[in-house]
């Protein structure tokens, strides 16, 4: 049996596996970084998502790549469509090898 979890924000990732053990507040994050400390806030809060542009910035100032962390944005926001469109992908046949 599969379970089901709950779609993971990448502010959660940002703030328990990069801000809370490092001690780094939202607000240095953001100066150091160089957007505004909302920017940091909503993204933490998920009510924001992660822009390429905020990707490069993370990923410097953390030790990161871009990529880590577009990927967890990504990967967040295809969970989220296929939730909200199961019913309906469930309807689709596949064009090929059928």
């Amino acid at each position: 049996m599969t379970e089901i979890h709950a779609p993971i924000h990448p502010g959660e990732i940002l703030l328990e596996e990069f801000l809370a053990p490092l001690k780094i507040s939202q607000y240095r994050l953001a100066k150091t970084v160089g957007v505004p400390p909302r920017r940091i806030n909503e993204i933490v809060h998920g009510t924001r998502g992660i822009t390429p542009d905020t990707a490069l910035r993370l990923g410097r100032a953390l030790g990161t790549t871009a990529r880590f962390w577009l990927n967890l944005q990504t990967r967040y926001d295809l969970d989220i469509a296929t939730e909200l469109h199961r019913d309906e992908l469930v309807g689709i046949v596949s064009l090929v090898g059928a």
